[in-house]
């Protein structure tokens, strides 16, 4: 049967689109442009320069991102470095994060195979580990929002809060009661633990400075010494969930469901809006040898704690604005986060071919 040259036409659309996504997938080198390191903001307040700093700003101030690229599949164009380094926004809360990392993943004009990618944000922080200001480098990322949940005022009066992993019928912290046949693949993430070794060594000196603002709110937290100490860097683990929960009862609730999903040793730290998206992301694209998973790092800052001071209710706690407008917080991302992305860059001869670890770092 002779064909129609309008099916042949049709045809011939087919074929080019298929060519040209088969070329995306099975050249993931080709002439794009090498990106060694892959900075992650995740929102930003008014303008990108100029006026009062969210996460991407002070990158975008104080490197010389000559270059930008569009980017109409995500929230802000993207901002590269002539020496490799890249800084793009995901927009806030976990589909925006998903969508925008899968996005930038897939597009064809940049090699990602080599990159290292930093998550650098703010979060909220349990006040048992961190202070205002503090940065902690994650070795786990846990999804929060995978959960049964029935409304505190419903709850029987033996439970402690009514978030309820999806396999069991109670709240637990016990992983040997969860079904592992049932456990979502997406709820926990764990990052090369040498990597993060590694970051941690380079910066757990940091001088992060203090200010007015914070040193004066922390004072309010008696009985939580790590909450009432000046900013520093340390490494704690993160609970990702779009639902920007806030007081004592779910603060007991991350602080179980971090090791219940994540292992015995790992200890909830920060809350955040983002992360088990980003990873969801990072790890699809893994999967078609787009990115090297084991080169993730996620950096999250507290601009505020999850938990009020014993001395006032959760309410009061959420309706508080940011000490200091939460500058302290951007400005320990900033600090932290470039200090590793200068180490990056100041070793890539040896770093785009493999990780570097705390051996690395001079006694």
């Amino acid at each position: 049967m002779k064909m129609k040259p309008k099916f042949l036409f049709l045809v011939a659309i087919v074929a080019t689109l298929f060519v040209n996504t088969q070329g995306v997938f099975a050249d993931p080198a080709g002439d794009r442009i090498k990106v060694k390191v892959v900075v992650v903001s995740m929102f930003e307040r008014g303008e990108s320069r100029g006026d009062l700093p969210g996460e991407l700003q002070l990158w975008l101030e104080r490197l010389d991102f000559d270059n930008e690229f569009s980017f109409p599949m995500g929230e802000e164009p993207l901002y590269m470095t002539d020496d490799g380094v890249m800084v793009t926004m995901t927009g806030g809360g976990i589909p925006n994060a998903t969508s925008s990392i899968m996005a930038l993943g897939m597009d064809p004009r940049f090699d990602f195979s080599h990159s290292y990618w930093l998550v650098a944000g703010i979060a909220g922080g349990d006040p048992a580990d961190v202070s205002l200001g503090s940065a902690a480098w994650a070795r786990h990322v846990v999804d929060g929002d995978l959960a049964y949940e029935i409304d505190g005022r419903e709850i029987p009066d033996s439970w402690p809060y009514g978030m309820i992993p999806l396999d069991a019928k109670k709240p637990t912290k016990m992983a040997a009661e969860l079904n592992p046949d049932r456990r979502p693949s997406t709820i926990a993430f764990s990052l090369n633990e040498g990597l993060v070794d590694w970051a941690f060594s380079i910066t757990r000196d940091l001088d992060l400075g203090d200010s007015p603002g914070i040193a004066a709110y922390r004072k309010a937290y008696v009985g939580y010494p790590a909450g009432q100490r000046p900013p520093f860097v340390t490494i704690g683990d993160n609970l990702s969930s779009s639902t920007y929960w806030h007081g004592a009862m779910l603060n007991e609730w991350a602080n179980d469901w971090v090791p219940l999903y994540a292992g015995e040793e790992a200890s909830f730290m920060t809350s955040d809006m983002e992360d088990s998206g980003i990873m969801t992301a990072l790890h699809r694209l893994g999967r078609a040898q787009r990115v090297n998973t084991q080169r993730v790092l996620v950096l999250r800052t507290v601009s505020n704690y999850t938990m009020p001071p014993d001395s006032e209710s959760a309410v009061w706690s959420k309706a508080q604005p940011y000490p200091d407008n939460g500058i302290p917080s951007f400005e320990a991302a900033f600090i932290v986060g470039n200090t590793v992305v200068q180490a990056l860059l100041d070793g890539w001869e040896s770093y785009q071919h493999a990780l570097p670890s705390s051996d690395d770092v001079a006694q």
